[in-house]
């Protein structure tokens, strides 16, 4: 299982592990761990950066209306680079 998590590292999923089920983006992937960035679908926000034993995953799913839905938001909400007067750092 840890071989199939690798391949969706740095991907928008919904993950359900034995305490709780978010959607995030999967960060990183351990031999023993997953870390996991969750992302709040009400704001669009990143939020808490958790450790998962890869053990205690039960539910990985990459693809959907809902993970299509937040993928999305989160490209409507990213910035173009068009108008480079107004950038500002």
């Amino acid at each position: 299982m840890i071989q199939k998590l690798k391949l969706f590292e740095q991907m928008v999923v919904f993950l359900r592990w034995a305490t709780d089920a978010e959607f995030g983006k999967i960060l990183y992937v351990g031999e023993d761990f997953v870390e996991f960035l969750v992302l709040n679908p009400d704001t669009m926000e990143y939020g808490d950066k958790i450790l998962i034993n890869s053990q205690l995953i039960l539910e990985v799913m990459v693809s959907g209306y809902e993970i299509s839905r937040l993928i999305a938001e989160i490209s409507a909400k990213a910035t173009t680079f068009n108008d480079k007067d107004n950038i500002s750092f």
